[in-house]
This record gives structure tokens, sequence and C-alpha cells, in this order.
């Protein structure tokens, strides 16, 4: 990890959830020093003591090694989890075919179930063998709003992290206009690490975000190319629906993804998906078949 990220974590032999934080010296159990005041991340980001915690905890003695955890999504219950498609010109491009760029994104929805941690198994489902990645940045939101200005809105950005907006390509196309089966598969997709708190805009504004499949570089850009800034994506979104504490926003995938590969190549058992971006580390899943 490049920075102190908050983590959400299972020891072996036991069924209860964890959470702590990773620092220089390995994982500090949060959740045994700070029982009595949080039972999870979740309500440490309702209290907005992320940033809080981070400085208190960054020089702490490790409580547990890192290779003796087993990485869970961060939060255990997030609220929506709303996914922006087609984010970055070149990945525009793909779908435009010459046309002028739309002047408002795609919108869908991912729920909890669809998503698995970091180091866990991304499930290609025997329904298809057209799983593909997407890798993305991730916004957690910490404070409430309805039609946030976009002046305001990153104030509203309790942290950061990681997503592989994993997809399964034929079931988007059941429908015309739908494409929320392909985007759900359990499983098929992943967030983490952790969690970066947010800081201010210069840890988002022009970072580098790549997508590695067995080690080869798929997606790479730089968020300054996105076509709806973070700050615009909270601001729409919350004009139709209210953004709550613990809403989770995919932001948006680089071009790159397998399907537009010539010929396209899905992932199959055994390749290595990584997702990477300045300041928040990568996120790594390896492929397997869903028994």
């Amino acid at each position: 990890m490049e920075q102190p990220t908050f983590i959400r974590f299972t020891l072996a032999g036991e069924q209860r959830s964890r959470f702590g934080l990773i620092n220089k010296h390995g994982v500090v159990d949060l959740s045994q020093r700070f029982a009595s005041r949080w039972t999870s991340l979740d309500d440490m980001i309702a209290d907005n003591a992320l940033s809080i915690v981070a400085a208190e905890a960054a020089e702490m003695a490790a409580d547990i090694a890192i290779d003796a955890i087993r990485y869970e999504p961060p939060l255990i219950s997030p609220g929506k989890i709303i996914c922006i498609g087609v984010n970055y010109p070149n990945r525009d491009a793909e779908y435009q075919d010459n046309k002028e760029s739309a002047a408002y994104p795609s919108l869908f929805i991912r729920f909890p179930e669809s998503l698995t941690g970091h180091q866990q198994p991304l499930l290609r489902p025997p329904e298809s063998e057209q799983l593909d990645y997407e890798g993305e940045i991730v916004l957690v939101i910490g404070k409430a709003g309805r039609r946030i200005a976009q002046s305001d809105a990153l104030n509203h950005i309790a942290a950061l992290t990681l997503g592989n907006e994993g997809t399964v390509r034929d079931w988007v196309r059941h429908s015309k206009f739908n494409v929320t089966q392909g985007k759900n598969f359990y499983r098929s997709g992943a967030i983490g690490p952790g969690l970066v708190p947010y800081h201010d805009a210069s840890q988002i504004a022009d970072i580098r975000l790549t997508t590695r499949v067995n080690g080869e570089t798929r997606q790479d850009d730089r968020t300054c190319n996105m076509t709806f800034s973070f700050a615009w994506i909270i601001h729409y979104v919350s004009t139709f629906i209210p953004l709550q504490v613990g809403d989770i926003i995919f932001t948006g995938t680089p071009t790159g993804a397998g399907a537009r590969l010539n010929p396209p190549q899905w992932l199959k058992p055994g390749d290595v998906v990584e997702v990477s971006a300045e300041g928040l580390g990568t996120l790594r899943n390896a492929v397997r078949d869903e028994e």
C-alpha cells in the first residue's frame, strides 16, 4: 500500500469480519482497539472519522501480519452501487461509430453480491465464457446530499478505492436497453484493496489508472482525460436521487477491455487481473470457474 489504507478482513478459522488499517508495520486491528466506538468501517465513515483515525494509527505497531488476513469488500452494508459507463474519450469512441459524444453518461447499478475483495477469486459463471475486466476508480460517499453543486461535490467523498467492474459481455446484450444481468453475476467483479481517506482534489485530479492481465498492460489512462469529472458525476447523480453515506460510485473505465481487442480476449481460469492507480495501490484478483 502506498499510504495508510483501511481494510475489512477475516482471519483463518474465524467467521466474523474485522476492520483495520494497513500501515508500514502491518495490519492494525482497529476492531479490537476501537471496539467501544465503532463496529465497522461503515460506522467510521458515518462518523467522518477516517482521516482522524488514519493519522492516529499511521505509526501504531502492527497486530497482525498482512499475509495472515483474507480481504473482504471494505463495507459490510454499502448503500447504492452506481456505475458510470463510457467515461474516457477513447472508450467513448469505441461505441460511437464516428457519432458525436453523448452529453450524458450511461448509468447502471450493481449489487453487493456481484463484488468480491482483493486477492479473492473472480468467478466465471458456467453460463458464459465472456467474462471481461474493467478497471476503475471508485468513490465512497461520506456526506449525504441532494442536487449537490459541482463546486461542493468533492467534499462529499469520504474515501477512494479501486474496482474491477467485471462484465459478462453476452449477457449485457440480452436486451436493447438493459445491461443489468451482465454486470451482476455473482462475484464477477471486485473492489478494494481498502479505503484511502479522501483529502483534496489533487488525489484524483490527474492520476494514472492501469489494468494488467497476466502482467500485460491492457488499460492505461489518466483521470484528467475523463469525459465526466468526479465532481460532475456526484452533481449529476445527486440530481435525481439523494446520495447517502456509504453509497459507492464506480467512475468509468478506459479503453482496452477484452471485448474490444481483435480478436476478443476473455478472462479464463488462472488469469490474474491487477487494477492500479497512483496513491490507491493495486487490486489483484485471479479468475476461476464458479462451482
